[in-house]
């Protein structure tokens, strides 16, 4: 049996990807590594800072220290370390947003990119443009930041917190063709903003289960 180990830097995906791996990918056994104050001190710096890097790296290894076979890695905000991690690990480090991101270049030329997080948006952005230089194609980026978004839904005020990705959709829309959505903490308005904008939007949880699969050879 393949041992999946998911590294996250909040709780927000831990119960969606426990259920979704159950859905998906029944046969795996599926772990979680948790620290919530990586995202944390994160946001309170505007960067991946050092420490949070170096915790990420004994986490990764940790994970290989328990058996597992590929680190499924759920923070867009800490991406980089993630593509970095794949140079040092023991094991894979397998980004959620990487099929994602695939998916959108190879479909859109116009890619709305919307986030809750300004430390999210640079990475997701390089991702996309990494993709989308693999694939051979040239696409244009928008960026659309929710500010308070991220804010409004650690206070469980979830109302808020889709009220202003909508509305930050809505600011784009005109110039995309489709949105990804940077976080998978946003995978819910994914079909809500679809129904908005008239435009196709891709989040990363379900369709990052599915390329781990395809990884993983299953």
């Amino acid at each position: 049996m393949k041992h999946v180990i998911c590294v996250h830097t909040a709780m927000a995906l831990v119960e969606p990807l426990t259920k979704l791996f159950a859905e998906l990918m029944p046969e795996v056994n599926v772990n979680h590594i948790a620290d919530s104050s990586l995202i944390k001190e994160v946001i309170a710096n505007n960067e991946v800072t050092p420490a949070v890097r170096r915790r990420l790296q004994a986490y990764y290894n940790a994970a290989a220290d328990a058996g597992a076979d590929v680190v499924f890695n759920t923070c867009s905000s800490v991406g980089d370390v993630a593509d970095y991690g794949n140079q040092y690990a023991r094991i894979p480090v397998f980004r959620i947003d990487q099929p994602m991101a695939a998916e959108a270049v190879a479909k859109y030329d116009r890619i709305g990119v919307i986030s809750t997080l300004p430390t999210t948006l640079d990475p997701t952005c390089r991702l996309l443009q990494n993709e989308a230089r693999k694939a051979g194609r040239a696409v244009t980026l928008v960026e659309g930041l929710a500010d308070g978004a991220f804010a409004a839904g650690q206070s469980g005020d979830g109302e808020t917190h889709d009220r202003l990705i909508a509305e930050a959709a809505g600011r784009i829309a005109s110039q995309v063709d489709a949105f990804v959505l940077a976080q998978g903490s946003m995978a819910r308005m994914e079909q809500r903003l679809s129904e908005l904008t008239g435009k196709p939007v891709l989040s990363s949880p379900v369709l990052g289960v599915k390329g781990l699969r395809k990884f993983l050879g299953l």
